[in-house]
């Protein structure tokens, strides 16, 4: 494993993180726990010492902390981090009350790096201090609670480069791929970060694992062309890792195929890993993916839950898929996800209501009821609703056809 510094502490991280949000889940959506347990155990005997979690990452900080009761000691060979979710922090109350729940749910007495979960822009860190943050965190940090102290970034590069300058932070964590280089904080506010001696965690390096599984055919055959021994994933990651300023890298890693071959590329990828050649790929495959992807939807899942019961990741990647792949793949992808056979109780595209609680939550910024209308007018054009009202009356007629014959 390949083990960047962190300029603050002298701590030696894995360059691969390991992102726990996308734990190993089953079929009613609770982490499974041992798969996940499976998962974790490799990735810290193959040296990945950096893990991350959050309190809204549904269960995923009371499955690490199932894992450490099951493990004795593996607690101490890592570092742990988590984040404060602002968006629940009402009165000044509010901080103690969080943060026990999360010691709680992970059976520790200390966080290594937490985090201001989406801090995206100056005026939240503002009503954070009116409420005594600042003091708050000073007194975790002297009871040692709190190692080190840091935020994650969804805005824009002017306010991200704002923030740095408001606190004494000790790293910071952003949305940053090759897909996307200038996007929220960009590559401008990554530098700044760096050269303020701050670590430089990287979120999203596949945005959402797209630019792994998702790539429209002819990116994905230029790839294939400069180097067929590399998987989609490894392109994106050695991207990052060629860059010094990157520190970690986290990558939601649910399956082992992808631990081995994330891990198998952090061994080799060095700063100035690149070639000039394989630098000159990246544009190619940037245009041709932006014209293919209409939607930047990362599948956070932050939007939800809808209250009309939408599938919003769903719809936005069968949307997407029609584009970049073929409409009848997009077509067939939506209609499964959307479960659009259950007429009104479907996921629907067309269930919303627009009320925006979902656009308040994204950390895109993505105009979601309205981008959910131009999903709906592609994928479920009028003649598509009424065979599923016919199929749905002729079901029900058979249904009564039975019973009557009983």
């Amino acid at each position: 494993m390949q083990y960047r510094t962190d300029p603050k502490t002298g701590n030696q991280l894995s360059a691969l993180g390991l992102g726990c949000m996308r734990f190993p889940r089953g079929i009613t959506g609770q982490v499974d726990l041992d798969k996940t347990e499976t998962l974790i155990k490799s990735a810290v005997e193959r040296g990945v010492n950096y893990f991350d979690t959050a309190y809204i990452y549904g269960g995923s900080e009371s499955a690490m902390g199932q894992i450490f009761q099951r493990n004795p000691g593996l607690r101490e060979k890592i570092y742990l981090a988590t984040k404060l979710p602002i968006f629940l922090i009402k009165t000044a109350a509010d901080f103690d009350r969080i943060f026990d729940i999360q010691l709680e749910r992970l059976g520790t007495g200390y966080i290594d790096y937490y985090l201001i979960h989406s801090l995206t822009a100056p005026h939240n860190w503002e009503r954070l201090c009116a409420l005594g943050i600042e003091d708050w965190i000073a007194r975790q940090k002297a009871a040692g609670r709190i190692r080190q102290l840091g935020f994650s970034y969804h805005g824009s590069r002017v306010d991200f480069e704002r923030l740095l300058d408001m606190y004494p932070w000790e790293f910071t964590l952003i949305q940053y791929n090759y897909s996307d280089e200038n996007y929220q904080a960009g590559k401008a506010g990554m530098q700044k970060a760096a050269a303020m001696g701050l670590p430089v965690f990287v979120m999203e390096p596949l945005l959402g694992g797209r630019l792994a599984t998702g790539l429209p055919k002819k990116a994905a055959k230029l790839l294939a062309q400069a180097g067929p021994d590399k998987s989609h994933a490894a392109w994106a990651l050695r991207w990052l890792w060629d860059q010094p300023e990157v520190t970690v890298v986290l990558s939601g890693m649910g399956a082992m195929a992808q631990l081995d071959d994330n891990i198998q590329t952090a061994e080799t990828a060095l700063p100035g890993c690149l070639t000039p050649e394989e630098r000159a790929v990246y544009p190619q495959v940037v245009k041709i993916f932006h014209e293919s992807y209409k939607i930047p939807c990362t599948g956070c899942n932050y939007c939800m839950p809808c209250p009309k019961r939408v599938n919003i990741a769903g719809a936005f990647s069968a949307y997407n898929a029609s584009y970049a792949v073929d409409l009848f793949t997009g077509f067939a992808q939506y209609t499964t996800g959307m479960n659009i056979s259950a007429g009104k109780d479907s996921s629907s595209a067309r269930n919303c209501n627009s009320c925006g609680a979902c656009e308040k939550k994204c950390p895109q910024n993505i105009p979601i009821p309205s981008q959910l209308r131009r999903v709906a007018r592609r994928l479920e054009p009028a003649p598509m609703r009424w065979g599923v009202k016919i199929n749905s009356r002729l079901h029900e007629v058979k249904v009564l056809d039975n019973l009557t014959k009983m």
